[in-house]
């Protein structure tokens, strides 16, 4: 089901608050950016950004949180003969093409970014909770996919484990020097784990 107006212009506000807390921070460092600046950015008040986010670094991970949720829809919506290591792959491939075109390196501010949200000791506290929601989702998924019962453990080794994967490519992709394209490293990486 479609989500109504007041959903989207909601989910809009919510996107670009992300999207500026994002911008200003690589611009400016993490200390030098303060929500009264994100929400004016946006044409906001403060009070309406905390009607979103509880802290700046949230509101900075927020699109990989959106994206985490993507993740699982997406592989719930895989075909449901596919293999689920061919049905993961290709949901992360899909979803981690947002973030790099294929064959082409990301621009500069979301590299930044995410040189900032492992980099920064106040910000890794929030992926934390971002790689969280990541293993949530796919679990889920997995869960779904395969009929399990809520007390399987296997699909929450699985979602940990394509978590942690993304992760390991991510952080090879920022270190890369020349820079490389991110979707051979996170296929890399994910069949990793079939070889294991």
């Amino acid at each position: 089901m479609e989500p109504g107006l007041r959903e989207r212009k909601k989910q809009a506000t919510r996107r670009a608050l992300a999207l500026a807390a994002l911008r200003l921070t690589v611009e400016r460092g993490f200390e030098g950016v303060l929500v009264e600046d994100i929400a004016a950015e946006v044409g906001v008040s403060p009070r309406t950004f905390n009607n979103y986010f509880s802290s700046k670094a949230e509101a900075i991970c927020a699109l990989a949180v959106d994206r985490a949720q993507r993740a699982g829809e997406a592989l719930r919506a895989r075909p449901p003969a596919e293999p689920l290591r061919d049905a993961i792959t290709a949901t992360m491939l899909t979803e981690l093409a947002g973030g790099a075109v294929p064959e082409h390196v990301p621009d500069r501010v979301w590299i930044e970014g995410l040189r900032l949200v492992f980099s920064t000791p106040a910000m890794q506290g929030e992926y934390l909770r971002v790689r969280a929601a990541m293993q949530r989702a796919l679990s889920s998924a997995i869960a779904d996919r395969l009929r399990l019962p809520p007390s399987s453990l296997f699909p929450d080794v699985i979602g940990g484990a394509v978590a942690a994967a993304c992760d390991a490519a991510t952080y090879r992709w920022l270190q890369s020097d020349p820079p490389v394209p991110l979707l051979p490293l996170l296929e890399e990486a994910l069949h990793c784990l079939a070889d294991y």
